[in-house]
């Protein structure tokens, strides 16, 4: 079971918490060039795997898909990387669709 962390939950962190927090885009370039999450980067779903390594070290991952499914995914696949493991590593509860009705 992968945790989630609601919308609202993501929105209300604090300064310190959101510089901490990576939130990881995994939909594809354009797409999140139409619109993110201010201060996510984009890591789309296919690269995930090869460009793990970039999140190494984060105290904390949320992963962003179009509706929270794909993103629950990718927070597992993360979740089970060995530099990952003493992260929090969480799915946007909705994805980019709960997050745009906030």
């Amino acid at each position: 079971m992968v945790d989630e962390i609601d919308p609202d939950d993501l929105a209300s962190l604090s300064d310190g918490e959101r510089r901490e927090t990576r939130i990881v885009d995994i939909r594809d370039r354009r797409a999140f060039d139409r619109g993110h999450i201010p201060g996510s980067e984009c890591i789309p779903f296919p690269e995930l795997s090869t460009r793990i390594t970039e999140l190494s070290g984060a105290s904390r991952v949320v992963t962003v898909c179009p509706h929270g499914i794909a993103s629950q995914q990718a927070a597992q696949l993360i979740g089970s990387y060995a530099d990952a493991q003493d992260a929090r590593v969480e799915s946007l509860r909705g994805g980019l669709e709960a997050w745009g009705r906030e």
